[in-house]
């Protein structure tokens, strides 16, 4: 399945006359594929983790946000696919216009797919997100270390809505963000707090 057909429902949802949303034509580039963190101020206030996948963006909401602690198991609903370009989209989202809001990159970066069989042997990144559980390390501005996408409820064919996990691997609570604070936050891009971009209009 080719990016055009991955991002049909995204396009679908948008009139790109109105939002300064990408439509999604960049190729995939870059040795290590990326991955963002972006807080979305809308109907309701939450972060959304999208890791690239083949030429794709896999998307996630998560109300909490994510956290560097193993013990924090963050709640992480799928959305639809977004395009590569949406890394770096900041800015405000019409309002009436789906996901109507404002938008900041708080982190974003490179990962590392790390999922493994049972007898060790690598797995491709998109079949075990496709089985319900993949492990990746981050390599981004804020956040760091393993990292492990497990999918507790939905997926198998029943009209269940998924639902998955997202939680730092490891012992202890590393030193870093914890659980960010979406309003002091700041983007890594412009250094901006979500009522800046707001107050600008999106505006660089």
């Amino acid at each position: 399945m080719g990016a055009d057909e991955r991002l049909r429902e995204y396009r679908g949802k948008r009139d790109f006359v109105r939002t300064r949303e990408p439509s999604g034509h960049r190729a995939s580039s870059g040795p290590q594929p990326r991955f963002v963190v972006q807080i979305h101020d809308a109907s309701t206030l939450h972060f959304d983790f999208r890791l690239q996948v083949d030429d794709v963006l896999k998307s996630w909401s998560i109300p909490k946000g994510p956290s560097d602690d193993p013990h924090d198991k963050r709640l992480a609903v799928p959305t639809e696919d977004h395009p590569l370009e949406y890394e770096d989209f900041e800015g405000v989202i019409p309002k009436g216009e789906y996901g109507g809001g404002t938008v900041s990159v708080w982190d974003r970066g490179t990962y590392e797919p790390l999922s493994h069989d049972r007898k060790g042997r690598p797995v491709d990144f998109a079949e075990s997100l496709e089985r319900g559980h993949a492990t990746f390390r981050l390599h981004g501005s804020k956040l760091h270390g393993e990292y492990a996408l497990t999918r507790f409820r939905g997926g198998r064919g029943d009209g269940e809505e998924e639902a998955w996990l997202l939680v730092k691997k490891g012992g202890n609570r590393a030193n870093g963000h914890g659980s960010p604070d979406p309003r002091r936050a700041r983007s890594v891009r412009t250094g901006r707090t979500l009522s800046q971009v707001a107050a600008e209009g999106g505006e660089e």
